[in-house]
């Protein structure tokens, strides 16, 4: 939303919000001291201003004036305090409607004295609905602003799969999955290092990435390589695209290079990682005298605008004839769409893309993110008959520097 109209609307809704928010302060303030009135209208006032300012200064300045660390960070405050200001805002409507409906119930239904008393412009704010509102608002920021500090909080799952079908060669495989390294974004090289040597010491026999190694350009992995190429494993590391990798959110040519180049650079970087990267192609692998493919497809989804590279039937070519098939696919939407009604002697899909938003709650028993509204599958374990897909939910992250309740994770499998 980078057109004249689009920065002028969102200038626009900011500035209304400002206001809005302001108007309940207000009222809330109406008892307090004359100084402490200028302190929280002070206050307020300054963050409103600087958050302004950091949002003209991340439209109308390139990427080079202050470096991608500040502008990842002023990006990112942005939002906190605007979408905080938004959440108050819904109590505060709800009051305001309140207001309105006993307002216009003055004036419809009593008449007199009683009337006037209903009608006329005194009917008060609900002290409780706006504290809540603020309430509410600064708890998102608070968790969101805290959530700068899990970022990089590696967690380690392990899960253990159970397929009748499973030649008794793979029976105790370990197979270590991540997603979503979205180099662009890292500004700690040696947290990174530390969440892949958590990678490495699960000693599994085979490691998968399953897609967005980069925000945008290829580029982005330079600091990197040493990082991500310590990553081995007897069976092999593969690796397959995700909707990033494909530079579909930046204007091409970048410093000379076109889309298709980045792409392909991409592609020769993983290669020099040392992985296997899966271009709607499988590989046999061997495991105690037992083989299975290993598919891997381009990036497929069936939401919004996100593109259809994957192939699945060029992918899956070869592979018909084995009892056991994992296949790597980008975006968990694939699976409903495709995979399982076209493809369902594939056994288990393993998936990212989602990040759960890196928001959310997530306790044993209950989990809960807004990106469930949009995936039906985002996080974790899904079953259908003898069909497994496990998405996880990311080791990087991108827009927001943080993590609140969903964790950058590790997932290790066992198949038993």
């Amino acid at each position: 939303m980078r057109t004249p109209l689009g920065i002028t609307i969102i200038i626009g809704l900011m500035i209304l919000v400002d206001f809005y928010v302001f108007s309940v302060i207000k009222s809330l303030a109406v008892s307090d001291s004359p100084r402490t009135k200028t302190i929280i209208y002070v206050i307020y006032w300054l963050i409103c201003i600087l958050t302004m300012a950091g949002l003209l200064l991340f439209f109308f300045t390139n990427r080079e004036f202050l470096g991608r660390r500040i502008r990842l960070y002023l990006f990112s405050i942005v939002v906190i305090v605007f979408f905080s200001q938004l959440i108050s805002s819904v109590f505060f409507l709800v009051d305001d409607l309140r207001r309105g409906i006993q307002w216009l119930a003055g004036k419809m239904f009593f008449s007199g004295t009683e009337g006037a008393s209903m009608s006329d412009n005194t009917i008060s704010r609900s002290v409780f609905l706006n504290w809540l509102g603020l309430s509410a608002g600064g708890l998102l920021m608070g968790s969101l602003f805290y959530g700068y500090t899990n970022k990089y909080n590696y967690q380690l799952k392990k899960v253990k799969l159970h397929f009748p079908n499973l030649p008794p060669g793979l029976k105790g495989m370990k197979i270590v999955q991540f997603s979503d390294v979205h180099s662009g974004s890292f500004t700690d090289k040696k947290a990174v290092l530390r969440g892949v040597k958590m990678i490495q010491d699960q000693h599994a026999d085979l490691i998968v990435f399953t897609g967005d190694l980069v925000n945008d350009v290829a580029t982005e992995m330079k600091n990197y390589m040493e990082v991500f190429n310590t990553l081995k494993a007897p069976m092999g590391v593969y690796s397959i695209f995700g909707n990033h990798d494909y530079g579909d959110y930046v204007t091409w040519p970048q410093n000379g290079i076109t889309k298709d180049e980045n792409l392909e650079h991409l592609a020769q970087i993983e290669g020099e990682l040392g992985w296997d990267l899966l271009r709607n192609r499988n590989v046999i692998l061997l495991r105690n005298g037992d083989k299975f493919p290993l598919i891997g497809v381009e990036n497929w989804s069936n939401v919004g605008h996100f593109p259809k590279y994957g192939d699945l039937k060029k992918a899956y070519a070869g592979s018909e004839n084995y009892p056991f098939k994992i296949l790597l696919s980008h975006d968990p939407s694939h699976w409903d769409a495709q995979v399982r009604p076209e493809f369902s002697d594939i056994d288990l899909t393993l998936s990212g893309h989602t990040h759960g938003m890196q928001f959310g709650v997530k306790i044993p028993g209950f989990k809960w993110s807004p990106v469930e509204y949009i995936y039906k599958e985002w996080d974790g374990l899904y079953e259908n008959g003898n069909q497994k897909l496990y998405v996880n939910p990311g080791y990087g992250f991108i827009g927001y520097p943080g993590r609140v309740g969903i964790l950058p994770e590790i997932t290790v499998f066992e198949l038993v």
